[in-house]
């Protein structure tokens, strides 16, 4: 198997559980799963995620998501399984999305262009296979924002540079987790 040259581009991820909607349309804020955060970080090492962000304003869910990180990074997680303690160094706890974007700025010394994804996403698509061109060919800092719940708030997705194309099945069920959206989304950005 041939190895793929780096980006020049740096992706990063951020999973919202707020603003994100409930099923009756509400803007509300949504629990942090374990299961999440343990797949996606390993889905984000796998690919080359720069970092993972799990956004959540409730200081409590903030503290879970800390401890949980912590038994995996320097816990008896960190010996009993290496190899996710190295996925786990890619994961970062934020309050807001704003806090997200200041963050890849400090980091990379400018804005991060965003992309929002969803089943239900509508107006002009982002392809992953030109999110995939746009990281080959340029420096900028990209992120893609997941979210929680039933979606990302409509404030966010009209804040955002691009509209990420949405993930099609055989039939009309779309309704998976956010940990195998991420997969696939990954999986498509990375291999043309």
């Amino acid at each position: 198997m041939e190895k793929q040259l780096p980006r020049a581009g740096k992706l990063y991820l951020a999973l919202l559980h707020y603003p994100v909607l409930n099923k009756a349309g509400s803007v509300v804020t949504t629990a942090i799963a374990n299961m999440d955060l343990h797949d996606i970080a390993r889905t984000a090492k796998t690919f080359g995620v720069e970092k993972f962000f799990v956004v959540n304003p409730v200081a409590l869910q903030r503290e879970l998501a800390r401890r949980i990180i912590e038994h995996w990074r320097f816990g008896h997680g960190a010996l009993h399984n290496p190899f996710r303690r190295e996925a786990f160094e890619k994961v970062a706890i934020a309050s807001s999305l704003e806090e997200v974007l200041d963050q890849i700025k400090a980091e990379t010394g400018c804005a991060a262009k965003t992309a929002v994804t969803g089943a239900n996403l509508e107006g002009d698509w982002l392809t992953c296979g030109k999110l995939r061109e746009f990281l080959d060919s340029n420096r900028l800092p990209y992120l893609l924002i997941f979210g929680t719940g039933w979606g990302i708030a409509p404030e966010v997705v009209r804040n955002a540079d691009y509209r990420l194309e949405p993930i099609r099945g055989t039939d009309d069920y779309n309704h998976l987790a956010v940990r195998s959206a991420v997969a696939i989304i990954l999986d498509r950005i990375s291999n043309p």
